[in-house]
């Protein structure tokens, strides 16, 4: 549609008034007239400048220069309506409804006026005015069923609910098969709480299609959220015998008996709408994931949800998010190596997938999948040069291998490729780089690293007990180690591996007593998950409180917990202490 003003500016410019010669010396009025159409000229030019700067998306010096030209011409409605629309585009609405009353006290028959006057209304919420303005102009512009639309759409904020119903049904006139029209009709009844004549016009359109299951879905929802389930079940009853095994449907019952409390019910039909082969993979996936939020824990969910993942990939071999959801959840039930396959598979079939690449990465953090690990990390890095995330996980192989130097490179990349906004992450990758520092003896950068780290996130306690723990195997700054474990205990009491911290830097300053207390405390936390450490941790504590007996019997258990302390075996065998 073009624009008000063109065809006012195509007659200004581009029609030339032709003088012919011979005439006799024009007329006082002849004067006055040539005088007022240069003006006129001159301040229409202000207008051109105005619209080539709103253009430029400058709609500051646009309103300047359409100011300036209103005060030179006050009879063009078409300026008006241009500063209504910039005013409103800047949220100056008391400004934009002065300057649409200017233009339509000029032009009272322009529908572009209307519409911009109905919208300033609207937004000031005065429905019920933007509503009587689209009503009008719904009686002149006939062909066009958008202003009966909004007239029901205004008249419903104003909660003048019948007379929106009125507007609807002349636009559901003009096209009966509008879903959404009949949508809004039944709402609308609804906020009446009109139930039977909403359900009406779900009935008006099951009888216009009466093989399209979403309706009777829709029907059997209408009844179920508005407390009449035996109608519900009735109409789902009848859509059965109608169309048989129709998805639709079948999701409707299973929602249904989960409504009215019948889990037994809603199991079976849920499981079987969700294999229904006619559904599409999207939507099985999600029936499939809200299925599995009803179950009441991990181990039912792995149970009843495997069958049905399972499945669904027998079904859709071919589509990735089927074969990543079936990893992920094989990963959540703890069959990483099965995961790791799938996703593989997944990326072979869209490895722009940049979320696939760090479940599977994320999957084979772990010391057997070390040179996988790496191997995918590089791929992933030729696809995702700057995605620092890649960089970290290749990092992470390198330090599973004990590669650290590698590892050093690849994480310092990471830390450069980091997004300044995302601080957890750079958080996460500076511990980790800290860790691969301290293992490799290079405990000056370990310290400033650890250092830099609880700068950005001084509360994090596994920070504050990961730089105390190792300050304690060294022996350094132990004042400041058992500060820091203390306030990671006061963040997260009750944490088996800080309590051994705070006991083990105790032991370091010579307070075994304590130490036995902390170390014993975070033993019997762990129960049968206790680990070799603190296993081995308790038997030297044991040995300097003069109790050897102890002592051994810990070392021990460290032991066939799998120690990794090389003087393991000389401590048991000679009943002494090796550090």
């Amino acid at each position: 549609m073009r624009h008000p003003l063109f065809i006012y500016l195509c007659l200004l410019f581009c029609t030339a008034v032709a003088v012919p010669r011979g005439y006799a010396q024009k007329d006082q009025m002849d004067t006055i007239e040539t005088s007022k159409a240069g003006k006129n000229a001159l301040a229409d030019q202000l207008y051109f400048e105005a619209i080539k700067s709103k253009m430029r998306g400058d709609d500051k010096q646009a309103t300047a220069l359409l100011e300036q030209y209103v005060e030179k011409r006050q009879d063009v409605p078409a300026a008006y309506y241009d500063l209504s629309k910039l005013s409103y585009r800047s949220k100056n609405l008391e400004r934009a409804e002065e300057y649409i009353k200017k233009a339509l006290a000029l032009d009272k028959t322009n529908k572009w006026y209307k519409e911009q006057y109905a919208s300033i209304l609207a937004d000031k919420g005065s429905f019920l005015e933007a509503a009587n303005i689209m009503a009008e102009l719904s009686k002149t512009e006939l062909e066009d069923p958008v202003y009966l639309v909004a007239a029901a759409e205004y008249y419903e904020h104003a909660k003048k609910y019948a007379e929106a119903i009125t507007y609807l049904d002349k636009a559901i006139a003009q096209d009966d098969e509008d879903d959404e029209l009949q949508m809004r009709k039944m709402q609308l009844y609804l906020n009446m709480n009109n139930v039977d004549k909403a359900a009406g016009v779900v009935e008006a359109m099951i009888k216009q299609d009466p093989r399209n299951g979403k309706y009777y879905k829709l029907l059997g929802e209408l009844y179920d959220n508005n407390k009449f389930p035996t109608k519900a079940g009735e109409v789902y009853e009848r859509a059965r015998k109608t169309i048989p095994d129709d998805p639709s449907i079948e999701l409707g019952i299973a929602e249904h008996f989960l409504k009215v409390g019948d889990s037994a019910a809603y199991v079976a039909y849920v499981k079987k709408v969700i294999v229904n082969n006619e559904l599409d993979s999207e939507t099985q996936l999600e029936l499939l994931k809200s299925y599995i939020q009803t179950l009441p824990n991990d181990s039912v969910s792995g149970a009843q949800g495997l069958p049905l993942i399972r499945q669904l990939a027998i079904q859709h071999p071919a589509d990735p998010e089927v074969l990543g959801f079936y990893g992920a959840f094989l990963e959540a039930n703890n069959q990483n190596d099965s995961a790791v396959i799938l996703y593989k598979k997944a990326l072979a079939i869209k490895p722009s997938d940049f979320n696939m690449w760090g479940k599977l990465l994320n999957a084979s953090t772990d010391k057997a999948h070390a040179d996988s690990l790496i191997k995918y990390s590089e791929r992933a890095a030729r696809l995702f040069p700057n995605q620092g995330i890649v960089q970290y996980y290749n990092g992470i192989g390198h330090l599973n291998k004990k590669e650290y130097s590698a590892a050093i490179k690849s994480i310092n990349r990471a830390i450069d490729l980091a997004p300044d906004n995302d601080k957890e992450t750079t958080v996460l990758m500076l511990s980790t780089l800290a860790d691969v520092y301290h293992s490799n003896k290079q405990d000056d950068l370990s310290d400033k690293t650890f250092e830099k780290a609880i700068a950005l996130a001084p509360d994090d306690p596994s920070l504050l007990n990961n730089y105390s723990y190792y300050l304690s195997e060294r022996g350094q700054k132990l004042d400041e180690a058992e500060q820091m474990s203390k306030r990671s205990l006061t963040i997260r009491p009750g944490e088996a591996t800080f309590l051994d911290t705070y006991g083990w830097i105790q032991y370091k300053k010579g307070n075994y007593a304590k130490a036995q207390e902390f170390i014993q405390r975070a033993i019997d936390l762990s129960g049968a998950k206790a680990d070799a450490t603190l296993y081995n941790h308790i038997g030297d504590v044991w040995y300097k409180l003069n109790d050897k007996i102890k002592a051994v019997e810990n070392w021990k258990k460290s032991k066939e917990k799998g120690a990794d302390d090389p003087q393991i075996d000389k401590k048991i065998s000679e009943g002494k202490l090796y550090e």
